[in-house]
């Protein structure tokens, strides 16, 4: 079975939420107030990298899918409801991708 191909649907959105939570991360550092921004530029690293090591496990064929989606719903509802806390239009489209993550991580336990 090419599990690559069984799970594109969640490789796209853990790519984009990734690619959206570094953008706002380095974003995050060029704010006035960033003292302000310390929780969501925290939240945007660690779901970044783990959106990062998700795409990896599955390509290389992980038996731990569930258990790793399952993860990613709790740190991608965390960093969204950070970011959707900011009018910052970078925090808003990270919401975005990181909401629609744990979505389609949730689809997936389903």
């Amino acid at each position: 079975m090419n599990q690559t191909h069984e799970y594109q649907s969640l490789l796209t959105v853990l790519h984009e939420c990734m690619v959206a939570c570094n953008t706002c991360y380095q974003a995050c550092l060029q704010e006035d107030d960033v003292q302000k921004m310390t929780e969501c530029i925290r939240l945007d690293r660690e779901c970044a990298d783990f959106c990062s090591y998700f795409e990896q496990a599955i390509s290389r064929g992980t038996a731990y899918v569930s258990e790793l989606a399952t993860t990613c719903i709790t740190i991608c509802k965390d960093c969204g409801n950070e970011c959707k806390q900011h009018n910052h239009d970078h925090c808003q489209k990270c919401a975005e991708a990181c909401l629609k993550c744990a979505e389609e991580c949730q689809k997936l336990l389903a």
